[in-house]
């Protein structure tokens, strides 16, 4: 019985040597669960503060993005009232009288007359004889154009503008701020 004996013997140490590697590798599967649990709640939370930090910086783009569509609505709708500001003030000017665009023809003659000393004038169809007589030297040419004058040097090397159109694009580019500040405020 003794063969019975060492059998039992190397059995029981077998199974207590197994015990002991199962208890261990119990032990190292634990600690690998518990090393891959902080390894994935890690980056759990680093692809988190991630995503937190994208939807903080989509959200920063978006309210850029609709600011940005804001201010161009309102410039677009400043512009728009500029532009029609503008086209009644033009209407205004196209729409005067006789008596008051023949005293502005006379005004822009005297002027021009001082910068060219032989002018001779171009004006709207019609509009000749609201120009004095005391102009009377001086050719005038009748044609299809806008309200205002146009006047030319004898030789047609100098041309001054003076349409209405021409004078009020004038007045309004040099006048912008002060006409946005009385519309805007």
């Amino acid at each position: 019985m003794a063969l019975d004996t060492v059998v039992r013997d190397i059995l029981e140490k077998a199974k207590s040597e197994a015990d002991r590697i199962t208890a261990e590798a119990e032990k190292e599967r634990a600690a690998i669960l518990k090393e891959c649990e902080e390894s994935i709640a890690k980056r759990k939370r680093a692809q988190e503060k991630q995503f937190e930090e994208l939807i903080r910086r989509l959200a920063r783009q978006e309210i850029s993005s609709a600011e940005l569509e804001a201010k161009k609505i309102v410039l677009n709708a400043k512009k728009e009232l500029l532009d029609r500001a503008f086209n009644e003030a033009l209407r205004e000017i196209y729409g005067m009288d006789r008596e008051n665009r023949a005293r502005i023809y006379n005004k822009i003659i005297e002027r021009a007359m001082t910068i060219v000393s032989k002018p001779r004038i171009i004006c709207p169809k019609g509009d000749a004889a609201l120009i004095e007589k005391g102009n009377a030297n001086v050719p005038i040419i009748e044609t299809d154009m806008e309200p205002g004058l146009i006047v030319e040097s004898e030789d047609g090397l100098m041309r001054l503008d003076f349409r209405f159109r021409t004078m009020l694009e004038e007045i309004w580019e040099k006048e912008m701020k002060r006409i946005s500040a009385i519309l805007f405020g």
